[in-house]
C-alpha cells in the first residue's frame, strides 16, 4: 500500500561536478554552480529585461523617466495584446489521454491500466488546477520569456486515501531557474539543474533539523553581498537552492538543498528518472535556454505612443486656450471675470487689447498614434474581427477572419500542447515512483490490487496525446449516442457505458443495477 521510496537507489550517486572532477559536493560548490548561472542571466540582460517587462504589463511604463514637466499618460495596449494572446491559446480544455502503442505486443493487457491513468491524470489536472495554472505559465513565456511548471511529491498532503501524499505543481519564474547547460533549451538532457527559492529561515531550520543535518543553527538570513543590488532582500529570509542531477548508472534524479553556508537536506533520491520540470519559451533564441518574451519587441512602440499623447497633451496644456494681449499703458490690469467692465485710458479702444488664437496640432500626430496602435494589434492578430469589435453583418466572414487572426499563435499553443504532454510524463514518474499498490475499481464494478509501479517498467509502451476538450464536443457525443440510442443501434448499457462522465451521478452502480435485473429476469424466465 506504500507508495515506493528512494532507498532502491545507489548508496553514492554519481555527483554532477562529472566523474573525476573531484569537487565535493557541499554548499559552497553547488553555489558557484549558481553563481555562474546568474553570470549568464545578466550577460543576457535578463534580469533587467524581466523587471522592464513587468512594469510596461502591469502599467508602470514612466519607471525611472525624468519626465522634466511632460505628463506621463500611460495608454496600456500591451497588457491587452498579451491577455487576448495568452487567452486565445488557453481557451481550450485540454485533456490528456494515454492508449497503448500499437506496435505493442499484447496490447489487451495495457487497457485497464491505461484507463486507470487517464482517471488519475483527470484527477491531477483537476488537483492542481490546471487551467489556472496554464494560464499564468503562459503568461510568464509572454512576458518573462519563459514558462516553468515544477512538481514535486508531497507526503504530507491528505488525498482521502489510506496512504497520504500527493502529486502538486506551481510556477516558477525563469529568473530562479538555472539550467547546466545554458546554450541547450532542453529540460531532459541537462548535467544539472537547480531551483532557487526564498525562505523564512525559521522554516529553513526546521526543515534541515527534520533532516538530520548537522549545521542548521548554520542557517542564517541573506547579508548585502548575497545578491548585489536585490531590493526584494529581507532580513529574515534566505536563499535556499535545490540542485537537482541525473546519476549516469541508472538515470535515477537526485537532489540537494542547501544555503549559501549550510546543508539544508543531504543527497537524496527523488524516485523518478525524469527532471521534474516543464519548460516552454515563447519565441527561441539560437544557443540559449531562455526564450524571447513577446513583450519585448513591442516596448518601443508602447514608449513611442505614450511619448507622442505626452507631447500632445503637454501642447494643449499650454496653446489649446485663447490668450489676452493688452496695452499696459492704457489698460492697468486686466481682469477675466465675467461681465466686469474694463477701462480704457485715451486712444482707440480696438487696439488697446486683442486675443491670440491658438495653435493647432497637425493631425498627423493623432494618425500616427492610431497606426502606431492598428499595426501593434494587427501583427499580434488582435484586429477587430478578432476581438468582435465588427457589426456582425457576414457571420461566415467573421469567423473567418477571426481563425485568420489566430494564425500566428498557432505555433505558440502546439507548443504548450507538448508542454502538458511533458507535465503528464512527469506525472507518470511521480505515479510509478509513489503510489504503490492501491484499491481500484474495475470495468465489472469489483475491486482490485493494482500496482502503480506497473507504469515504471513500460515507459515505451503507452502514447500520451494533448487535445481540446470543449464543452460542444461532448454535446455533440452525447447526441450521436441520444441517436443511436433512440434508433436502437445501441441498448442502455452501451450507451451509459460510452457517456462523458459528469453527466449522470453513480454511472457505474446504475449499469451494475441494470445488468442485476437482466440476469434476474433470464433466472424467472421473463
Amino acid at each position: 500500500m506504500e507508495g515506493r521510496e528512494s532507498a532502491a537507489l545507489p548508496e553514492t550517486p554519481v555527483d554532477p561536478f562529472g566523474e573525476g572532477s573531484g569537487e565535493e559536493l557541499c554548499p559552497e560548490s553547488v553555489w558557484r554552480l549558481y553563481d555562474r548561472g546568474r553570470a549568464f542571466k545578466e550577460a543576457i540582460d535578463l534580469y533587467e529585461t524581466v523587471n522592464t517587462n513587468e512594469n510596461f504589463f502591469i502599467g508602470k511604463q514612466w519607471e525611472g523617466v525624468k519626465s522634466n514637466g511632460l505628463p506621463t499618460p500611460v495608454f496600456n495596449i500591451l497588457k491587452r495584446d498579451v491577455c487576448f494572446v495568452v487567452s486565445s491559446i488557453t481557451s481550450d480544455n485540454l485533456k490528456v489521454q494515454a492508449a497503448p502503442l500499437a506496435a505493442t505486443a499484447n496490447t489487451e493487457r495495457l487497457s485497464v491500466p491505461a484507463r486507470l491513468l487517464n482517471e488519475e491524470f483527470e484527477s491531477l489536472f483537476e488537483h492542481n488546477r490546471l487551467p489556472a495554472l496554464l494560464r499564468e505559465f503562459a503568461r510568464d513565456a509572454a512576458v518573462r520569456g519563459d514558462g516553468c511548471i515544477y512538481t514535486w511529491w508531497d507526503p504530507e498532503e491528505k488525498n482521502g486515501g489510506p496512504v497520504d501524499g500527493a502529486i502538486k505543481s506551481e510556477i516558477i519564474p525563469n529568473t530562479r531557474v538555472h539550467f547546466g547547460n545554458p546554450n541547450d533549451r532542453r529540460v531532459q538532457t541537462q548535467p544539472y539543474m537547480i531551483l532557487e527559492s526564498r525562505e523564512l529561515v525559521s522554516g529553513l531550520k526546521r526543515r534541515a533539523f527534520e533532516f538530520g543535518s548537522p549545521d542548521w543553527e548554520e542557517i542564517v538570513p541573506d547579508d548585502d553581498n548575497t545578491h548585489p543590488g536585490d531590493e526584494r532582500r529581507t532580513d529574515d529570509k534566505a536563499t535556499k537552492l535545490l540542485l537537482m542531477w541525473r546519476d549516469r548508472a541508472n538515470g535515477e534524479i537526485w537532489g540537494y538543498e542547501c544555503t549559501r553556508s549550510a546543508v539544508v537536506r543531504g543527497p537524496f533520491g527523488m524516485g523518478i528518472r525524469r527532471y521534474p520540470i516543464v519548460w516552454m519559451g515563447w519565441d527561441y533564441v539560437a544557443d540559449c535556454y531562455h526564450g524571447q518574451a513577446m513583450l519585448t519587441g513591442l516596448i518601443p512602440n508602447q514608449i513611442f505612443i505614450n511619448k507622442m499623447w505626452a507631447m500632445s497633451m503637454l501642447s494643449l496644456m499650454t496653446t489649446a486656450y485663447p490668450k489676452i494681449v493688452y496695452d499696459k499703458t492704457r489698460i492697468p490690469r486686466w481682469t477675466n471675470q465675467v461681465g466686469q467692465a474694463i477701462g480704457v485710458t485715451g486712444g482707440d479702444v480696438s487696439t488697446a487689447a486683442r486675443s491670440i488664437s491658438p495653435a493647432a496640432i497637425s493631425p498627423q500626430v493623432t494618425q500616427f498614434i492610431e497606426a502606431a496602435i492598428d499595426q501593434t494589434n494587427r501583427n499580434l492578430g488582435t484586429t477587430s474581427a478578432a476581438l468582435g469589435d465588427v457589426e456582425p453583418d457576414n457571420t461566415s466572414a467573421i469567423i473567418a477572419l477571426q481563425r485568420a487572426a489566430a494564425t500566428p499563435s498557432e505555433i505558440t499553443r502546439q507548443n504548450l500542447r507538448e508542454s502538458v504532454e511533458e507535465l503528464a510524463r512527469v506525472y507518470l514518474e511521480f505515479i510509478a515512483a509513489f503510489y504503490g499498490v492501491r484499491t481500484v475499481d474495475m470495468e465489472d464494478g469489483l475491486t482490485a490490487q493494482f500496482d502503480f509501479g506497473f507504469f515504471r517498467d513500460m515507459p515505451m509502451a503507452l502514447k500520451i496525446d494533448v487535445g481540446a476538450s470543449a464543452y460542444y464536443s461532448e454535446i455533440a457525443s452525447i447526441q450521436t449516442l441520444d441517436n443511436l440510442l433512440s434508433q436502437g443501434r445501441i441498448d442502455i448499457i452501451q450507451y451509459l457505458e460510452r457517456i462523458p462522465d459528469g453527466y449522470i451521478s453513480d454511472r457505474r452502480g446504475l449499469i451494475e443495477e441494470i445488468k442485476k435485473s437482466r440476469e434476474e429476469s433470464v433466472i424467472n424466465g421473463e
